[in-house]
C-alpha cells in the first residue's frame, strides 16, 4: 500500500499542478507574494510531486517483481494517497496555512466544497477498498490454514 500510496500523492498533486495551475491558471502553490515566487513554488510543487512517482513506481516495481502486490491493497493504498493529497491541500493549504485559494471568486464556498468533497470521496473509497482487502487477505489466510 505503501508505494500506491507514493503514487497516488504523486499523481493527484500532478494533476493540480498541471490542471489549476498551468493550464487553468487559477492559483500557484503560494500566491502570497510575487508572481516569479508564485512560479517557483509550482516548480518545488512539480520536484516534490516527480519524486513521489518515483519513489512510488520503484516500489512498486520492487514488488511486482517478486510477485508481492495484492491489486486490491495497491488501489486501496492509491486512493488513500490521492484523497489525503486532494484533502490535505483543500484544508491546510488553502483555509489554516492560505497559501491559495482553489480559484479567487467572490463566492469561493461551491469550490471548496468540491474540492474537499472530491478528497473525502477518494478517502471513503481507498478506506472501503482497504476494508475489502482486509478481508479478503484473512479468508485467503484462514482457507489456508
Amino acid at each position: 500500500m505503501i508505494a500506491t500510496l507514493f503514487l497516488g500523492v504523486g499523481l493527484m498533486a500532478a494533476v493540480d499542478e498541471i490542471v489549476f495551475h498551468q493550464i487553468l491558471a487559477w492559483h500557484h502553490f503560494f500566491d502570497r507574494s510575487t508572481p516569479t515566487i508564485g512560479l517557483l513554488s509550482d516548480g518545488l510543487l512539480h520536484s516534490a510531486e516527480l519524486l513521489m512517482l518515483a519513489a512510488g513506481f520503484y516500489l512498486f516495481t520492487q514488488l511486482s517483481r517478486r510477485n508481492a502486490v495484492s491489486r486490491l491493497h495497491a488501489w486501496a493504498g492509491f486512493f488513500l494517497g490521492a484523497g489525503g493529497f486532494q484533502l490535505f491541500d483543500g484544508i491546510v493549504d488553502h483555509k489554516i496555512l492560505r497559501l491559495h485559494q482553489v480559484r479567487y471568486v467572490d463566492n469561493l464556498l461551491p469550490y471548496d466544497l468540491a474540492w474537499n468533497g472530491f478528497g473525502a470521496l477518494l478517502l471513503v473509497i481507498g478506506f472501503a477498498l482497504w476494508k475489502w482487502a482486509k478481508a479478503n487477505t484473512q479468508t485467503v489466510v484462514r482457507g489456508s490454514q
